[in-house]
């Protein structure tokens, strides 16, 4: 290691001057300028090409350095005196080699976007998909990814909930034990091959929103050499140590997660977040970190509108109020209600978690008119009350799924939700997802029926490996038959590659899988073009409500202004149900008007037994395991003016 010879590449700046971030290393016309926050030193040295460079001490606990004749591409480190101890910047841009490697100079201003016209997302109309880049092709790159995007925009997708890219330790994992947060990974590409992917997103219609984890860091952090003050003991939460958003010399720490925040926003062009766990999130400061959170993304996003999201275990409503009456600002939030619900009627069982849950039709039609379930009341599985009030929201405040990456690891096989029920009752419950009033949300290859299992996976050897195995196996024995010694001994190795190359989707069942596929695009086709399903429709004011027929069976009325716009969804999940009348004025067609079926799940194009007839002035049968959409038309000499039913495609 050698002292830099020379001061002449050395400029002096005022603190902050010309950034647009307090931290990291950022690059103008005459070079690069270097900031990093390590309020426990006293020195902190940057080092290029085995020369190092002191940096000027600021106040609050920042270093700063500006180096004339640098530009992007630049490798870096730092270290505190200990010149064999080198660190990659917390606020590293891009790690080619990996976490402990240095870090590399990036200027988001070469990359020419093509998205000026993009408006953004509105937190209406939203079909979402979560994707995991590293599985979602057999290379498991941005640029691989890229190819597919068509293919999502044709079956109706138009937002992509991205899984964590910050850089981790390994060669695979999920994500969500990130290390260094403003560096997406080298094992998916590129900063620039992100951008081109978000680009070419935004060209063909769809947004990209980013899951990000702010609730703890993963393992081989080094956060503690910079200062202690990062975490707190204060908090406890189930990954690791809690972050110190609200204790002493918490600015620092704030500010490198709200900003992280307004980085992916505007170097990258998101759309918005997913922000995990917000529970965990612990912070009793006048100002709440998810606030701020919002506050500088929605900042970042200047004229673009923004969509963000809050996974959140207890469901708290107030995620998703402004941040003017005491909420903190999101757009939606995870519904894990639903998911629960409907995993018991796909299923039959309700054990662990699902214990609260019946599958009954009341709670989906429930959950259709108001959200989550538990707003407040008792909650047996925890022996406490979950959730807080929330009749008061809208329902593109709450995101619905079948499947997402933590359910279906929490299998335990890693079984896909279309592997372990009927596909019949599959399809009539994904109608109910796709058109019911709440986002949807589906994981990737659900839409063609994917069979690629997708565990737990994360590359760690030894002793970790070790605790990654068991907290596994920990957390999954709440289901009984998890606990099977021949099933354990089966399982998958979280930490095993063969684990992260099984999840990889066999795009060569989208073809095969016809039928499914065309399942998913006429039902995100309805949701787009008939009104009824469009507009995302309230109970509270007064544009849906639902009956229940039996504990399996329900119906959801969608009213419009236009008596030919309302629209009837029936579903039944349970054995055929003989209706030779129906005292229900849910049912009761318009005035001068007359139900004919538009939709039925049981089309022999999804693989269903076929389409019967329907003349529903008579005695008809409401089959098991089915959906119907059901559209008012004119009677003309008591009979219905339209011809006979098919399918709106």
């Amino acid at each position: 290691m050698r002292d830099n010879p020379s001061s002449e590449n050395l400029k002096s700046m005022p603190p902050g001057s010309g950034r647009r971030l307090p931290i990291g290393a950022e690059v103008d016309a005459e070079g690069v300028s270097f900031r990093i926050w390590a309020p426990a030193r006293k020195r902190c040295f940057l080092v290029i090409d085995d020369v190092e460079y002191e940096m000027t001490a600021e106040d609050g606990g920042y270093f700063h350095l500006y180096l004339v004749g640098h530009a992007a591409g630049t490798r870096y480190r730092f270290h505190f005196g200990d010149a064999t101890d080198l660190l990659a910047d917390p606020a590293s841009r891009f790690q080619p080699d990996g976490p402990s490697g240095p870090s590399v100079v990036v200027d988001p201003g070469r990359y020419q976007w093509n998205d000026r016209d993009w408006r953004g997302i509105r937190p209406i109309g939203v079909v979402l998909y979560e994707m995991h880049i590293g599985t979602f092709t057999r290379e498991g790159t941005f640029v691989a990814a890229k190819e597919k995007l068509a293919k999502l925009r044709a079956i109706g997708i138009n937002c992509l909930e991205i899984m964590p890219i910050n850089e981790f330790e390994g060669e695979f994992g999920w994500g969500y034990d990130g290390t260094l947060l403003y560096a997406p990974t080298r094992l998916y590409g590129t900063p620039d091959d992100v951008r081109a992917f978000i680009d070419e997103a935004h060209r063909i219609g769809i947004g990209v929103i980013l899951d990000v984890v702010y609730n703890h860091f993963g393992h081989g952090e080094r956060f503690c050499e910079l200062t202690p003050d990062y975490f707190t003991e204060r908090y406890s939460n189930e990954w690791c140590k809690s972050i110190n958003f609200d204790g002493p010399n918490s600015h620092g720490v704030r500010e490198y997660v709200a900003k992280n925040a307004a980085y992916w926003i505007d170097e990258y062009h998101f759309d918005g977040l997913r922000i995990d766990a917000t529970q965990a999130l612990f912070d009793a400061s006048l100002e709440h970190i998810v606030t701020v959170i919002a506050r500088e993304a929605q900042a970042a996003a200047g004229q673009r509108q923004i969509y963000l999201v809050s996974e959140n275990e207890p469901q708290q409503t107030d995620m998703v109020r402004p941040a003017a009456t005491g909420g903190h600002g999101l757009d939606a939030l995870w519904n894990d209600d639903f998911h629960r619900s409907a995993t018991v009627a796909l299923t039959g069982r309700n054990e662990g978690y699902y214990h609260d849950h019946r599958g009954t039709a009341q709670e989906f039609v429930s959950a259709a008119k108001y959200g989550c379930l538990f707003q407040g009341q008792r909650y047996d599985w925890q022996d406490r009350p979950r959730g807080t009030a929330g009749l008061d929201l809208k329902p593109w405040n709450f995101v619905h799924f079948l499947q997402n990456h933590d359910q279906i690891a929490n299998s335990g096989t890693g079984a896909r939700i279309g592997q372990i029920t009927s596909p019949a009752r599959l399809r009539a419950l994904t109608a109910l997802q796709l058109l019911g009033p709440q986002t949807p949300m589906l994981f990737q290859g659900q839409e063609f029926g994917a069979s690629s299992p997708f565990c737990y996976f994360a590359d760690h050897d030894g002793e970790f490996a070790d605790t990654v195995r068991q907290g596994r196996r920990e957390f999954i024995s709440q289901f009984p038959n998890l606990r099977d010694k021949r099933l354990i001994i089966q399982m998958a190795d979280p930490c095993a590659r063969e684990t992260f190359d099984s999840a990889k989707l066999d795009w060569a069942e989208c073809e095969n899988n016809a039928a499914v596929v065309l399942l998913h695009r006429d039902l995100l086709k309805l949701r787009q073009t008939h009104k009824a399903f469009s507009r995302q429709a309230c109970a509270r004011d007064g544009q849906i409500d639902g009956s229940v027929l039996s504990s399996s069976a329900f119906l959801l009325r969608f009213f419009a202004e236009q008596q030919s716009d309302e629209r009837l969804l029936l579903i039944n999940f349970g054995k055929d149900l003989v209706i030779d009348s129906l005292p229900d004025p849910l049912f009761a067609p318009p005035q001068g008007q007359q139900w004919r079926l538009c939709w039925s799940s049981e089309d022999a194009s999804y693989g269903g037994s076929g389409r019967r007839p329907y003349d529903f002035q008579k005695r008809w049968v409401l089959n098991g395991d089915i959906a119907l959409v059901l559209a008012s038309v004119k009677v003309s000499n008591g009979r219905p003016a339209s011809p006979g039913p098919t399918n709106d495609r």
